[in-house]
């Protein structure tokens, strides 16, 4: 049985190093970048895969904007098209090209459109504007708790950047992961682990470059409900002090009533966003 996370302080992401910014200076300065309130805008979204010899339709044309530092719940029965957005919004895969009668989605981070990144522009939206959270947790086996929490870091700072700031990096993955109650388990490789532990190493790594959006697929769907209350109640504080913007995945009503709003999808649609 997982023991609940204890409530610690999360510290400065200036002070660890880990960000360029905290989150009020992020938002700031976004918005005059930007000149748009809204971090995220998403218009015309479709997804449909081939299987075989058949189109699978996934996603509908779906239009909606998120705010900056905002909690939003999507939800929906498997199947809706949930994991489909995040991973489409997150850069994980493309939407549809237009045709047919279809308009071009877009998908604008900052008011730029995700679709005219360059390469090098793409992989860094994904390595340091956003953090996934996966609900298998995709742990390497081979690697400490610490080490997993550090793969982003490494990927964003490359070897020699790594190597710099390594002990402001090993420390401030310390910090996250005492934060969700695992200081004990540094050195720990993740077969040690129970569901819940390996989940909060997880949200750890997500959060390790400081994102801007946190994308999270049922981050509790494989976890009992009070251990899986404890680790949101963890994560929401971090995200609160850090101002960042939360896209939760979920089939669970009482679960999606804690965001500060609702976005449901039925069938690739969105049919209700409530505050």
């Amino acid at each position: 049985m997982s023991t609940p996370p204890e409530t610690t302080r999360l510290p400065d992401p200036v002070a660890t190093g880990t960000g360029q910014h905290g989150s009020e200076s992020r938002a700031t300065t976004q918005d005059r970048a930007s000149g748009d309130a809204a971090l995220l805008r998403v218009t015309g979204l479709r997804k449909t895969y081939r299987l075989g010899r058949v189109d699978v339709p996934v996603l509908h044309g779906v239009d909606i904007e998120f705010g900056r530092g905002e909690w939003i719940a999507i939800l929906g029965a498997s199947g809706s098209g949930k994991s489909t957005l995040l991973h489409l919004i997150g850069g994980l895969d493309r939407p549809d090209k237009p045709g047919n009668g279809k308009p071009r989605a877009t998908i604008r981070f900052n008011a730029r459109d995700v679709a005219s990144f360059s390469h090098a522009e793409l992989d860094r939206y994904r390595c340091r504007d956003v953090g996934f959270v996966f609900q298998f947790y995709h742990l390497l086996p081979e690697l400490t708790v610490t080490d997993n929490v550090l793969l982003g870091a490494m990927i964003r700072h490359g070897r020699f950047g790594y190597m710099a700031k390594r002990a402001d990096l090993r420390k401030a993955a310390a910090d996250l992961l005492g934060a969700f109650g695992l200081k004990s388990r540094l050195r720990h490789k993740p077969s040690q682990l129970s569901g819940g532990e390996r989940q909060r190493v997880a949200i750890a790594r997500a959060l390790i470059n400081d994102p801007t959006l946190l994308l999270a697929d049922e981050p509790t769907g494989n976890l009992d409900r009070k251990t899986g209350a404890a680790i949101l109640d963890v994560l929401a504080e971090i995200r609160r002090e850090r101002g960042q913007t939360m896209l939760m995945v979920t089939h669970d009503p009482e679960i999606a009533a804690r965001a500060d709003r609702i976005v449901e999808l039925v069938d690739g649609r969105v049919v209700e966003a409530s505050g």
